[in-house]
């Protein structure tokens, strides 16, 4: 089954949801619905103003569906961060290399239902530099989250 499909799939029906969507006024709240052999299911919830680190995910693939809200994904073009506009329903699939930030841009909240493969085990973040990408951290799946 290709990502995107079983995000659709997990997106399209909350009820079946094992935790409910929280929402954390100091940072992004995020819950692991599943976990499979070869992918799992987070879900992730965003005030306004909330927002990821420019990151990768390890060497893992992945897709996101905006369950509602708007979500904001800026990824680097010509050595600049380009933003793209996800209203609900929208989505983003993307490939083992893909490095990315995301925030809520908007004045209501959002909720995002993500799907990554393999696990993640690792997330590196990122700062620019002079159009460049310079490693800030390496987080790693149960130390950092």
């Amino acid at each position: 089954m290709e990502l995107l499909d079983v995000a659709r799939h997990w997106a399209a029906d909350p009820a079946s949801w094992p935790v409910a969507p929280r929402f954390d006024p100091a940072d992004r709240w995020y819950s692991r619905l599943a976990a499979t052999d070869d992918h799992e299911v987070w879900l992730l919830t965003w005030l306004p103003g909330q927002h990821t680190d420019l990151h990768d995910h390890g060497g893992s693939s992945g897709a996101f569906v905006v369950v509602s809200g708007v979500l904001t994904e800026e990824t680097l073009r010509r050595r600049r961060l380009t933003p793209r506009v996800l209203p609900a329903r929208d989505h983003r699939v993307f490939g083992a290399r893909h490095v990315h930030r995301v925030a809520n841009l908007g004045a209501g909240p959002a909720v995002s239902l993500h799907v990554y493969a393999p696990a993640l085990r690792s997330m590196t973040r990122y700062l620019m530099d002079g159009g460049a990408l310079r490693v800030a951290e390496v987080a790693r799946a149960g130390v950092s989250w």
